[in-house]
């Protein structure tokens, strides 16, 4: 591309801000920033970041640890910004000046980002009104009794409506940035980023916040091994009497105790594995939906169309399109 005239990724590249406050959470603004680094020296770009805050110069993070921050200076060169979420992000989201700073990027069609209760200043700048969002689950019911008119997605990892994105706590906003990130260099560069920071895989946003292990009483008992060998191995039957044998027990004396260390039966545990792996593949990969059904044990596609109704309300067809328009 001519010098005269930059691609866009050069632009994108060069104009990323990162909003903190007194008693931000450190890693939703050192996680995107470590995103935009690595992947634009993969893309050959030179990345240029700013730290933001109201009142410039040190700012304390909840952990102790400072980082320096300039000005809120009326500023064309930002076209990303990052709002980080944190205990201080009730007094941040009430500072007009914060606030102003923000609409103003929106307002000439910057991206606005916030990671988790960062969705608090997109809210209170009035970017969230009628739009989709997410936020940290523990902030769900607050946040909607205080925003009535947002439309919460409180399952998701990270929401984008528009040019204003959100994510859910702290971690998903790497998930943000690497979304960010495919857009403005490409897939290749996303994934390739994913696996410098020694990311599983990129999750995509329609992911949900729990994991399926997670959500049971107690994930890491003495079934909890039996439980990682099950995800692993989707694609076999995965009986009752498999798992018992598996776990050197009779069938009757497993499930019983099997329900009182989980809180489910075995069965229904297989099956939250198995739609937890198939929602993943098919929001994240252009695998055939009946090769995702084979793979994680499903078998029919029907069946696992049946499940992901009975989950998420939806077809898998459905949450592919919303993984990919979003």
């Amino acid at each position: 591309m001519n010098a005269l005239f930059p691609s866009i990724w050069d632009i994108v590249a060069n104009m990323i801000g990162v909003l903190v406050y007194p008693d931000f959470q450190l890693l939703d603004a050192a996680g995107p920033i470590s995103v935009f680094e690595i992947a634009g020296r993969f893309a050959g770009k030179t990345s240029s970041i700013k730290v933001v805050a109201a009142v410039p110069g040190p700012v304390r993070s909840s952990s102790g640890v400072e980082i320096f921050a300039r000005g809120l200076k009326p500023s064309g060169a930002i076209s990303t910004l990052i709002i980080a979420g944190g205990e201080g992000v009730r007094a941040a989201a009430q500072c007009e000046k914060t606030l102003a700073f923000v609409r103003g990027i929106a307002g000439r069609g910057g991206r606005v980002a916030s990671v988790c209760s960062g969705a608090y200043v997109l809210a209170e700048a009035g970017l969230l009104d009628g739009r989709r969002a997410t936020t940290h689950w523990r902030r769900t019911r607050h946040f909607i009794a205080t925003y009535p008119k947002v439309k919460l997605e409180a399952d998701q990892i990270f929401v984008r409506d528009g040019n204003i994105w959100s994510s859910a706590g702290i971690s998903a906003g790497i998930d943000l940035a690497l979304a960010m990130a495919a857009e403005d260099f490409g897939e290749e560069i996303a994934q390739e980023t994913a696996r410098q920071l020694v990311l599983y895989h990129r999750r995509s946003g329609g992911q949900s916040q729990f994991s399926s292990l997670l959500e049971l009483k107690t994930p890491n008992g003495r079934f909890g091994p039996l439980l990682t060998w099950a995800r692993e191995h989707l694609d076999a039957p995965l009986t009752v009497e498999d798992l018992a044998e598996r776990a050197g027990m009779s069938s009757r004396h497993f499930t019983r105790a099997f329900i009182a260390e989980t809180g489910t039966t075995p069965s229904k545990a297989v099956e939250r594995l198995r739609i937890e792996v198939a929602r993943q593949r098919v929001q994240s990969s252009g695998e055939a939906i009946e090769r995702v059904a084979q793979v994680t044990g499903f078998r029919d596609p029907e069946r696992m169309r049946r499940a992901f109704i009975r989950a998420f309300g939806q077809p898998p067809q459905s949450l592919r399109r919303a993984a990919r328009a979003g």
